[in-house]
């Protein structure tokens, strides 16, 4: 018990406010704590309250300025980047790890961009603020949410509450800043005790931003969406909802020689939910959806159109991809001190593409669309909690994965000509495994949470690394291998009345990553290219909110992580540098204020021409700091004002994980797409 005490004392300075008492586990701790013992009006550092676990609420206003998607917002979570290619529709990149090793999940269904170049990453069709709750569970420590999600899992979620009498639920925001920024969000519930209705509508729209020289960046860019639901809720444990969502958009990007002019996404999903079956069947779920992507870029709608040697006429792809999906789960309680979930999922997608290189002569709504791939996945996955004492429990889970892959491209694209496929009609089969089994321990003297896990995912080849790109030998990266990552994590989470922290680590070894070089010699022409190598990777985050005082909170956060490519002996591409926060807040709940400092270091790791799908390294990035300051006023419950400057200074930088400018006629081109220039920007938020 003794070593108990020094571990605390040293992991939890500060915890002498909060009482001692025999098996207070963390989460025991969290919920006697005062509902706003570490509330904010603006949040400026989510917080992990559970091992591996960050949840936060995308409703509540944010530093810097709201978000206009999903890796916009995820960004300022430690251990996340962005990979920038105009003003939305960044890439996110978890631990130094993007593309689909981060699985995105949108209320339980699994959706995937249709641009071949990553116009369109999932985040793309996210507005945060019309989700409930974002949870980001770290490393593959999780089979239930599909396969080969090797960095993570990030869940945006809505609540269904049942009405117990009827009425009529309101949550809007409306938001001005700089740069002509403007959005508006509108969520409306109604409903009794047997069902409901909710329609959500979302725009957000911005001109081109200003870096800090003052200098504009392609980066305008208009969204719009709306989703509608119907529920039927008989009972406290009986939930049956259909689903429908539409979006669309247009994006100019400064990397780029193409813009993004439509983002066309159909959405319609099932889900039925049962809960208190019997002892032993806890809940039962079931859940089925249709996605359809439809995109268009082109380079003349959103700028001015100036030919060159690659692009001598007005062009345009089409690709689209429809994606059709299911998951079936129970809940077990397996005794008093085990509970399981077991289950089944599937996907399909089908990607199909038509394009033309003269959209005078021939648009190309008049071309014929071939399928170019077509995916499929069966995953069956068991995941137990074990209680071994009051203090103690351990974690583990299972998953098998069934995967089919189809090459349906006739020719390839190399350059200016085509060239036929060596793997067209060829289709694989695979049967992968992951699994992971974490040990938990929480103090009986103070609310700490000690944790180690182990866990192995294996992933299999996504779209964009093998059918939008070449292997080394052929024009074809149909055959690349699976990506097999073995991971450790440990971690310690403090959740005390005052003291709220957080400090994960974590290292993996990755047999076969999947990486992405542009630039490689082959012939008389340059290529990009899929290989696989093998990797490391080490690294971790650590997280404070401390209320050293009555309304006075401080914040702060460190993210890091060391990746080496071990078959080539160079750095891994495409790792963020050290990262950190500095935050100091007020508020009394009513009135708020507060400043916030990030801070980045000097990269001088990096891996010329090598990456991942969404971006390869261009060579060292400089460190940088950007202050922001926020105020607040809360006049009423569920009415809040709140207002912000980011980037004070009027700093010019760009993020490490960045793609360089590209030639954009009237615009000034850049090594890298730098970041905006000092803004400003308020918001309102009624919730009724």
């Amino acid at each position: 018990m003794g070593g108990e005490r020094k571990i605390a004392w040293l992991l939890a300075l500060g915890l002498s406010t909060i009482p001692a008492q025999a098996g207070l586990t963390a989460r025991a701790a969290e919920a006697s704590a005062p509902e706003d013992s570490l509330g904010e009006v603006v949040v400026t550092a989510p917080r992990s309250s559970e091992p591996l676990t960050v949840v936060t609420d995308p409703k509540a206003p944010r530093q810097p300025m709201p978000a206009n998607d999903g890796a916009d917002y995820l960004k300022n979570i430690p251990g996340f980047s962005m990979i920038r290619k105009g003003g939305t529709d960044g890439d996110p990149v978890f631990r130094g790890m993007a593309g689909s090793r981060l699985g995105i999940l949108l209320d339980g269904e699994t959706i995937l961009g249709g641009c071949p170049l990553r116009m369109d990453p999932p985040t793309a069709y996210v507005y945060p603020r019309a989700y409930d709750r974002i949870t980001v569970l770290k490393g593959p420590e999780t089979v239930q949410y599909g396969p080969g999600n090797s960095a993570g899992v990030v869940l945006f979620e809505r609540d269904v509450k049942r009405f117990k009498e009827p009425g009529v639920r309101l949550d809007g925001t409306a938001t001005l800043g700089s740069f002509g920024r403007n959005d508006e969000m509108l969520d409306v519930r109604a409903g009794t005790s047997d069902g409901y209705a909710q329609i959500t509508g979302t725009r957000s729209h911005a001109d081109d931003y200003r870096d800090g020289n003052g200098d504009p960046v392609h980066s305008r860019y208009t969204r719009w969406s709306t989703n509608a639901a119907l529920g039927w809720t008989p009972d406290d444990d009986t939930l049956l909802e259909i689903s429908a969502a539409r979006s669309n958009g247009q994006a100019a990007y400064a990397d780029r020689a193409m813009d993004g002019v439509r983002f066309d996404r159909s959405n319609v999903g099932l889900k039925f939910r049962r809960r208190h079956i019997s002892p032993l069947v806890q809940r039962v779920e079931a859940q089925v959806y249709y996605n359809y992507i439809d995109h268009v870029m082109d380079n003349y709608s959103l700028r001015s159109f100036t030919p060159t040697a690659m692009m001598p006429n007005p062009s345009a792809n089409n690709p689209d991809r429809k994606t059709t999906g299911g998951r079936l789960l129970a809940g077990l309680a397996l005794g008093d001190a085990t509970d399981a979930t077991i289950g089944v999922d599937y996907q399909s997608n089908i990607h199909s593409d038509r394009k033309t290189m003269n959209a005078l002569t021939m648009p190309y709504e008049s071309m014929v669309r071939l399928q170019d791939a077509v995916f499929r996945d069966v995953g069956l996955f068991a995941q137990a909690t074990h209680d071994i004492s009051e203090r103690d429990r351990v974690l583990a889970g299972i998953r098998s994965d069934f995967w089919h892959a189809e090459d349906k491209r006739a020719t390839v694209q190399t350059g200016m000509t085509s060239t036929a496929n060596p793997s067209y009609g060829a289709t694989r089969n695979e049967a992968l495994g992951s699994g992971f089994l974490r040990y938990e321990h929480d103090l009986a003297t103070a609310p700490v949470t000690l944790y180690v896990g182990v866990g192995h995912t294996a992933r299999f080849p996504d779209y964009w690394e093998m059918i939008a790109e070449e292997s080394l030998t052929t024009v074809s990266a149909f055959y690349t291998r699976p990506e097999k990552t073995t991971q450790v994590d440990t971690g310690v989470n403090v959740n005390g009345k005052t003291i709220v922290a957080s400090v994960s680590a974590f290292a993996n070894k990755i047999k076969d990553y999947n990486l992405i070089q542009s630039n490689v010699v082959k012939g008389a022409r340059l290529a990009t290219v899929t290989r696989n190598v093998d990797a490391t990777t080490w690294g971790g985050e650590a997280s404070l909110a401390w209320m050293f005082a009555d309304n006075w909170k401080t914040n702060a956060s460190l993210a890091y992580v060391y990746g080496q490519n071990d078959t080539d002996h160079l750095p891994l591409a495409q790792m963020p540098p050290l990262q950190g926060t500095l935050g100091l807040d007020y508020d009394d709940h009513v009135y708020s204020a507060g400043i916030l400092l990030r801070l980045a270091a000097t990269q001088n790791r990096y891996a010329v021409n090598q990456g991942n799908i969404a971006g390869q390294d261009i060579g060292r990035t400089g460190g940088f700091g950007v202050v922001s300051l926020h105020a607040g006023w809360k006049p009423k419950q569920g009415i809040k004002l709140t207002a912000g400057v980011d980037n004070l200074f009027n700093k010019v930088y760009a993020e490490h994980l960045n793609r360089a400018g590209s030639m954009v006629p009237g615009f000034v081109t850049t090594q890298q797409v730098n970041e905006m220039g000092r803004s400003l920007w308020l918001s309102a938020n009624v919730s009724l």
